[in-house]
């Protein structure tokens, strides 16, 4: 443990440089960086003002962890690596964060004129797989079997420099913690990659092939029987809901990249909390539009700093005018089924920030909104309250992890029934992403929509509450309206039940 802990020392006061590069330049110049520079891209895409404004981005992290079970393995910038044993990588953030701790005020900047307040000035970014939560829940079931690669269980990137575009004011920023040596470098080679990239192409090739075919690890058939299996348990008072999903794995076409794949999301299915992540094996894209949780920095060290989640349940497919978009939105809004499910998760989370927060802080500060995306409409509450100033990062995690709304509840009953059900391992799918900022802010999402490429393959899960009333058919049909948006950008035809769906092989059609 001591190996780990003297990796990282702690930093300066941060400095902060304007770019003028607009947030197509700087995505474009990013998804140009070299694999090895092990880029990290958190993108609102700026699609909901306030609630979504910012791109935050590093490379060339300080140092990488990747985490399976107790064993960690740990990469610095100059490439030196070690494999150590460690009680817990969430106790190791908080070591790690600790040695890190700024205060939101300890800003200069190079320009003439002073920045906005920035989201962060450095950061760890995280992801949390699904089954993260085994390391601190005491689950009676096991784990689905390893179909293939397991994924970590989590992986840190440790930015000392970050690259940060504000779609409000349209803006971007370069900070540094290392001082201006590294902001110039990072700037230096910003600028590189932004020359390059302008005489690259990330579109796919015209002479692609044929769209390429993703299976399910369930069958049409097999899924039904599942939901009703799910809801034997409902009926028998084991749990009120659960979250049974399905996992596709689908070959990238000829020509295909993740940078082009993440392009194509980024144009035409933007979401609040997209993500690039680039790991030491694989590559994470993700559009997902859900927030798990988001705490921001206290500008005293007495004050209890606020956390919010914001949970969705409820779906409905977008019409294909104004007059049908208007009737699905208000159907959502009527439906008796989805605002349960809601409204269960939302105690659910009640509940989990309650293990961290103040007495009597957590409040429902929003119930069962519309939520409104490219290709859905979504019912999303807010749930928030003030953190205990003890509350470390970890804490908030294992309080929280996984999120309510994609286990079910009672959480624990559901994450084991889901283990009875699921065929296979979740991965990233389900877990969770976003950043740990180094003055105490965080914001993470929940990870769905989300994909992870390896060796040219994609694979990705996508599923449904299931409930007392649910009718099996209807949950199979609305989990591959949320697998729309990966299967577009892959280009890829479902096969059910062995047969490529005409449906969506039409809808793939007439989205090109």
């Amino acid at each position: 443990m001591s190996k780990a802990r003297d990796i990282i020392s702690r930093r300066g006061a941060a400095v902060v440089r304007t770019l003028a590069l607009d947030a197509d330049e700087l995505l474009r110049a990013l998804l140009n960086l070299d694999p090895s520079r092990g880029v990290q891209i958190l993108d609102s895409g700026g699609v909901r003002g306030d609630d979504a404004r910012y791109l935050i981005a590093g490379f060339d992290p300080l140092v990488t962890v990747e985490a399976r079970g107790r064993e960690l393995h740990i990469r610095t910038r100059d490439r030196a690596a070690i494999s150590v044993e460690h009680r817990s990588v969430l106790a190791l953030l908080d070591e790690w964060l600790a040695q890190y701790r700024q205060r939101p005020d300890t800003t200069t900047t190079t320009t003439a004129a002073a920045p906005p307040r920035l989201p962060a000035t450095a950061a760890c970014f995280v992801t949390f797989s699904y089954d993260l939560a085994r390391r601190f829940e005491r689950l009676r079931t096991a784990a689905a079997p390893a179909t293939g690669d397991v994924e970590p269980d989590a992986t840190l990137a440790f930015c000392d420099a970050l690259v940060i575009h504000d779609y409000a004011r349209g803006e971007t920023f370069i900070t540094s913690i290392a001082g201006t040596q590294r902001l110039d470098e990072t700037c230096r080679t910003l600028d590189e990659a932004r020359r390059a990239a302008a005489t690259a192409t990330l579109r796919q090739p015209p002479d692609a092939p044929e769209r390429p075919l993703a299976t399910s690890n369930f069958s049409r058939a097999e899924y039904l029987s599942m939901v009703t299996r799910i809801k034997r348990h409902i009926y028998a008072g084991d749990i009120y809901q659960a979250n049974l999903t399905q996992q596709l794995t689908c070959p990238l076409a000829r020509g295909a990249t993740p940078e082009k794949i993440f392009m194509r999301l980024h144009r035409e299915h933007p979401a609040s909390f997209a993500a690039f992540i680039r790991r030491r094996e694989d590559t994470v894209l993700s559009v997902s539009p859900e927030r798990f949780l988001r705490v921001e920095a206290a500008t005293d060290d007495d004050l209890e700093r606020c956390v919010e989640a914001w949970p969705i349940k409820g779906t409905r497919a977008r019409g294909t005018d104004a007059g049908a978009d208007a009737r699905l939105r208000a159907e959502l809004l009527a439906s008796e089924k989805d605002r349960a499910e809601n409204v269960m998760i939302v105690d659910l989370l009640r509940n989990d920030l309650g293990r961290v927060c103040s007495y009597g802080s957590v409040e429902v500060a929003q119930l069962c909104a519309i939520q409104e995306h490219p290709t859905l409409f979504h019912l999303v509450s807010k749930v928030r309250g003030r953190l205990r100033r003890e509350v470390t990062a970890g804490d908030l995690v294992r309080a929280a992890f996984p999120c309510g709304s994609i286990t079910g509840a009672p959480k624990i009953r559901a994450m084991e029934i889901i283990d009875e059900v699921e065929t296979a391992r979740r991965g990233l799918s389900m877990g969770a992403i976003g950043y740990f900022a180094f003055d105490g802010a965080l914001d993470l999402s929940v990870a769905i929509r989300t994909m992870t490429i390896r060796d040219r393959r994609a694979r990705f899960n996508v599923g449904g509450g299931i409930v007392a009333d649910s009718d099996p058919a209807l949950e199979y049909e609305e989990s591959l309206v949320k697998a729309r948006a990966l299967l577009d950008a892959l280009e890829a035809v479902e096969v059910q039940d062995g047969q490529p769906d005409a449906q969506l092989l039409n809808a793939g059609d007439a989205a090109t």
